[in-house]
């Protein structure tokens, strides 16, 4: 049975109509897939802004690394040690042949080797002046250190080293230091040994360090003690850090740096931080530490290695505990935070406000947004973080302010939505200057706006069912 030219039409135009109506009751549906969509490939854009930012870390990288070879890195300070070598006479059975006959007979010969003693005291006093190098728009903070050495030593006992009637030679005994950055060194250094001035020569002439300085010493055997005392004017950056090898070590720095990040093993005993700089103590005894008071390179026995001593220093680190490339990195994470806020607030406008929205419109405000991350990378290169973080912000909030004026059809509207953005921008900068609660008061932030956009989007299923029955009741009677 053929049907006319005109029941296929009226079938036709019934399968458009009853399409039409299937789209137009889950428009709301197919809307925000749209605008999920949008919000995912705006993290191409910030995934670019990261590319950026990790390209201006490394040239930032690199400026430091120029200036700090040349003006000196972070300064270990290790030492000092008195080294002293001594001899002892062993007896040893030794076989020969003798007209065919094995003959064992004992001899005496002389052995050689070096005792390493470390200070009963050590005192270390200084200030670190700080200041800036530039190398273009990087600023690097640098010191310039005048530390003051002193302590003492006890006359050396050789009975640890287990052989039999030592003989210390004296006038071959050296004092040795070790610094890890020796470029830093302003001045000519002079060691006063027991009232003598000696000259450090470069070489630490240490079992497993090569960066030092040492000198030749004359210990007197008939003293109870030898003094020491080292005037050190040395350049640095980044940190400074001294290795306790007294029995009884103390530290006291002081410096014009605000804001010290004290490292380490230990910590000081007392500091005192202000916006002119910081001063601190520390005192560390031999008891915390995993290395001898004394030791020999005699054959089977090894010296502490470097990683030994390393483990036990202690200091400041006078650098920025967070530089602005990091708390931008922090900012860009919550990038997508930004977006989805921004097309929420959008969408609702769209949804109660009977206002049509097309993509483009969704694209360029989330464009503004991106740019924001940009905008603040930029401006933290040349200016303090919060400027930068004031200046990106207020041009994101004019520029999406002013095109939701328009777009939005209403100036009260474009204002909530600025103000909003405001309020964002401010919570995430609270945020983001925050260290230790950080994470707390992020996912705070991020429950309460959820709430709120639960609670704004809470009528939206009511109207849509209104529209799905008026719907299905224009599509009865059609079909009547």
């Amino acid at each position: 049975m053929l049907r006319s030219e005109d029941g296929w039409m009226d079938t036709a135009s019934s399968l458009v109509s009853a399409s039409r109506g299937w789209f137009q009751r889950r428009a709301l549906f197919f809307k925000v897939i749209g605008v999920g969509i949008f919000g995912l490939l705006l993290l191409i854009p910030l995934g670019m802004v990261r590319s950026v930012l990790w390209e201006r870390q490394m040239r930032s990288a690199e400026a430091v690394n120029s200036i700090t070879e040349t003006w000196g890195r972070s300064q270990r300070i290790l030492g000092p040690v008195l080294v002293v070598p001594y001899t002892w006479k062993a007896e040893f059975e030794e076989t020969t042949v003798v007209e065919g006959r094995r003959v064992k007979e004992m001899k005496t010969a002389e052995f050689s080797s070096e005792a390493f003693f470390l200070p009963e005291k050590l005192q270390v006093a200084g200030d670190l002046e700080m200041s800036e190098r530039r190398r273009g728009i990087y600023a690097v903070p640098v010191y310039a250190g005048k530390l003051r050495l002193a302590g003492t030593f006890i006359r050396p006992e050789f009975g640890f080293t287990g052989v039999k009637n030592p003989q210390p030679q004296w006038e071959r005994a050296r004092v040795s230091f070790v610094l890890s950055d020796l470029r830093g060194a302003r001045e000519a250094l002079v060691v006063n040994w027991a009232g003598k001035p000696a000259a450090l020569q470069p070489g630490a002439q240490l079992a497993g360090f090569k960066k030092g300085v040492s000198a030749g010493v004359v210990v007197d055997a008939l003293a109870a003690e030898q003094t020491f005392s080292l005037e050190l004017t040395m350049n640095g950056s980044e940190a400074l850090t001294v290795v306790p090898l007294g029995r009884e070590t103390t530290v006291a720095l002081t410096s014009n740096w605000p804001d010290p990040s004290f490292m380490g093993a230990f910590l000081p005993v007392k500091r005192e931080i202000g916006t002119e700089g910081f001063s601190a103590e520390w005192a560390v005894s031999y008891y915390g530490r995993d290395f001898p008071q004394q030791w020999t390179t005699r054959t089977g026995e090894r010296a502490p290695e470097e990683e030994i001593f390393a483990q036990s220093e202690f200091g400041v680190k006078l650098a920025p505990a967070v530089s602005a490339y990091r708390t931008v990195e922090r900012a860009i994470k919550y990038g997508v935070l930004f977006v989805a806020l921004v097309f929420t607030v959008f969408f609702l406008f769209e949804a109660v406000c009977a206002l049509k929205l097309n993509a483009l419109n969704y694209l360029l405000v989330g464009a503004a947004l991106c740019l924001f991350f940009l905008g603040l990378l930029a401006l933290s290169e040349v200016a303090s973080f919060e400027n930068a973080y004031a200046g990106a912000a207020a041009a994101s909030m004019v520029l999406i302010g002013l095109y939701g004026w328009r777009v939005l059809r209403s100036a009260f509207r474009a204002v909530l939505v600025s103000g909003m953005l405001g309020g964002v921008y401010a919570y995430l900068f609270f945020v983001l200057r925050m260290e230790d609660m950080s994470l707390v008061a992020g996912t705070a932030g991020l429950f309460v706006v959820l709430a709120a956009v639960m609670y704004a989007t809470r009528g939206l299923r009511t109207e849509v069912k209104a529209e799905e029955t008026a719907a299905g009741a224009a599509d009865v009677g059609v079909a009547r």
